[in-house]
């Protein structure tokens, strides 16, 4: 088995609905889903937190360190309540990943 194979595996069994955590967040989102004020201070707290989470990484972008994983991050809490932000993430991982396959391209055809 490989370790991607092996990888793959333990994400999916700690997926698992029947996980302790899992179950106990589950119960907390119910609970969470019953209270109108509390879902919409739930949504804004998540859109507060992943927003900023998603400009600090934009800013540190230029900087040497993980720039893309904090907006990744971001958008992944934004995620989480915003349909659009999922959209987003799905798009920004796309355009990056052939990014990045036509800057290895360019890389060899340097080296050649």
């Amino acid at each position: 088995m490989t370790l991607q194979h092996e990888i793959e595996r333990e994400i999916a069994a700690g997926e698992r609905a029947d996980r302790p955590i899992r179950r106990m967040l589950r119960g907390i989102r119910h609970r969470i889903e019953a209270r109108p004020a509390l879902r919409r201070a739930y949504r804004i707290a998540v859109g507060v937190l992943g927003g900023s989470i998603a400009v600090l990484g934009l800013l540190l972008v230029p900087l040497p360190g993980p720039g893309w994983l904090v907006v990744f991050l971001g958008l992944a809490i934004l995620g989480t309540e915003f349909a659009w932000a999922k959209r987003l993430a799905a798009f920004t991982k796309r355009w990056l990943a052939r990014f990045w396959t036509w800057w290895q391209a360019r890389r060899a055809a340097r080296a050649a």
